[in-house]
């Protein structure tokens, strides 16, 4: 990579020739990666067709149409596959048969076949009767017993026609399952079933985007096997109206990703640089989501794609999209560069986790959440959003500048991640020196200062002494799940404050603090509260003992409390 490109990587940002080196690399990867599961499946006994057939249609549909099989073999779902399935030919995963999910090379070879319209018969792999079509949709059979099962699927000329097989590859007779059909964004199925309850196709449902470039459509794949960070996952169809509420929302996004302009400013994001949006957890509109992302992510395997559930704002949805695809470039840049030595030991403190992290995970934290803070940033000027905006931007850079300063003096990054991790400390230096509204940035001050404090009192044990070295911590051996509710919660200043949090946030430390107290007298080792309380204690009682507090509250017993 030329040093003008990762330079511009490490400022958390990168230009479109930046993201174009990227994206060369992720092909070569994966092109590698085919390569080794071809060498790895000629041991593999199958019941399918011959592994080196499949091969032959796929390599001749792509002699015949390059650029779809291209986009074809590239697809971030296509990439989970593959390397799920070299992890199960390792041994270091779970799933369905391995002949089935290698078989998955005949499905593929079927797409292949359909959009090059070339002719092609395999026997292939369903499962529960349907026949998952990477970047098309599924072809479902009716009448089919649960399981994993042998279909034949014959590609001729763009059409599709799919039955139940025996091993042999004959039909299964008085069965009555099969489908014909040409594979398209429209839902089809056989004319003896109107209601489209047997056998049918079910198309990938895409989002539209008219943008200055053109009109785009980015998969939102509920279909997928793959769709998810590992092991497959059953279908999870979205209802027609949660659909439309998705497309609607993505076009918001997208308007906002937009109007903040072109070029390569941190916290912007093309929207036609999204390969696949996964939406997770609901169905359906009902019950109305929360207004924030409050589940997303993004796999190494899966360039450009993002598995998100779905918020009730456009403006959270861009927030969260601009997150992800952090992810997806740093997971670009790990593919080309070791960036640390990491012993994989889970100890450090991520401001934006409620457990402990290791370096990779933190180093990942750390570049999406420049970007989030970039985000902001952008929308400062802004004036329906500048108040929610000077608040993520104060909190998030100053969440960013810590764990930066955490991994540089880790001693575990190599020369490039060091060079990475010191470009995103520069952006954060300038960005510390920006003014921001003084209510905003007090927000954000104490909401960091109550993160760190509550997660040290649900993770670090108190034996672990005073030590800063994250290798001497001691955690707790009944440390569990615990929610954040207050990054979100101290965006807004209440205007009728009623919980101690909320008269936190307002700077009403005298009526928090008597409210903390109150909770704490019954339950004095309630960590939520008692956060709350060590933060207010700090800010009314300053001096050496109330930094020590801050620094270690795992240390304090409740009893000592004066």
């Amino acid at each position: 990579m030329p040093d003008h490109l990762f330079a511009e990587l490490a400022t958390g940002g990168g230009s479109s020739d930046a993201l174009a080196f990227l994206e060369r690399g992720e092909r070569a990867r994966r092109l590698l990666l085919l390569r080794t599961f071809q060498e790895r499946l000629d041991s593999l006994p199958t019941p399918l067709t011959p592994h080196a057939e499949a091969w032959r249609v796929l390599w001749a549909a792509a002699d015949k149409a390059p650029e779809a099989v291209e986009r074809l073999i590239l697809a971030p779902q296509v990439g989970s596959w593959l390397a799920h399935v070299l992890r199960r030919m390792h041994g270091t995963s779970e799933g369905p048969p391995l002949w089935a999910e290698a078989g998955r090379l005949g499905a593929l070879a079927i797409a292949a076949a359909l959009h090059a319209r070339i002719d092609a018969d395999l026997l292939v792999p369903l499962t529960d009767g349907a026949l998952h079509l990477p970047g098309l949709g599924m072809a479902q059979l009716a009448a089919t017993e649960p399981g994993m099962m042998v279909g034949r699927a014959q590609a001729r000329k763009g059409e599709l026609t799919l039955t139940l097989a025996a091993v042999d590859g004959s039909e299964q007779p008085g069965t009555g399952a099969v489908l014909t059909c040409r594979p398209s964004t429209a839902q089809a199925h056989t004319a003896s079933d109107p209601a489209g309850t047997g056998a049918r196709w079910i198309p990938l449902r895409t989002l539209a985007h008219h943008g200055p470039s053109g009109a785009v459509d980015i998969p939102l794949d509920d279909l997928d096997p793959y769709r998810d960070l590992d092991e497959p996952i059953v279908p999870a169809r979205l209802d027609a109206d949660e659909a439309a509420v998705w497309q609607k929302m993505f076009e918001e996004a997208a308007g906002l990703l937009i109007a903040a302009g072109e070029g390569s400013g941190l916290g912007r994001l093309d929207p036609t640089a999204i390969r696949t949006v996964v939406p997770w957890g609901r169905t359906s509109t009902a019950p109305p989501p929360p207004p924030d992302v409050r589940v997303s992510a993004t796999s190494g395997d899966s360039y450009g794609a993002m598995v998100i559930a779905r918020p009730s704002s456009a403006l959270a949805l861009a927030e969260a999209f601009v997150h992800e695809f952090q992810h997806s470039k740093l997971a670009a840049l790990l593919h080309l560069f070791p960036l640390l030595d990491d012993d994989r030991e889970e100890r450090y403190y991520a401001p934006w986790r409620g457990d402990p992290r290791h370096l990779t995970g933190l180093l990942h934290g750390a570049y999406a959440f420049i970007g989030v803070a970039g985000f902001w940033r952008e929308r400062l000027a802004d004036p329906e959003h500048a108040e929610t905006a000077a608040y993520h931007f104060a909190l998030r850079r100053l969440q960013v500048r810590l764990v930066v300063h955490t991994l540089l003096a880790s001693g575990r990054l190599t020369a490039e991640g060091r060079v990475l991790v010191a470009g995103l400390g520069r952006t954060l230096d300038g960005w510390l020196r920006e003014p921001v509204d003084r209510s905003a940035l007090q927000r954000a001050r104490t909401a960091a200062r109550l993160h760190r404090t509550e997660w040290r009192l649900r993770n670090v044990a108190p034996e672990s002494g005073t030590a800063n070295d994250p290798a001497g911590l001691r955690f707790r051996a009944d440390r569990e799940s615990w929610p954040d509710v207050r990054t979100y919660a101290f965006a807004d200043c209440h205007n009728a404050p009623s919980t101690a949090d909320e008269h936190l946030a307002v700077g009403d430390l005298d009526t928090a603090y008597a409210l903390y107290s109150d909770v704490l007298d019954a339950n004095p080792a309630e960590p939520h509260v008692l956060a709350g309380w060590i933060v207010v204690h700090a800010a009314l009682s300053p001096g050496r003992t109330s930094c020590r507090m801050l620094a270690h509250p795992e240390l304090f017993q409740p009893q000592h409390r004066a």
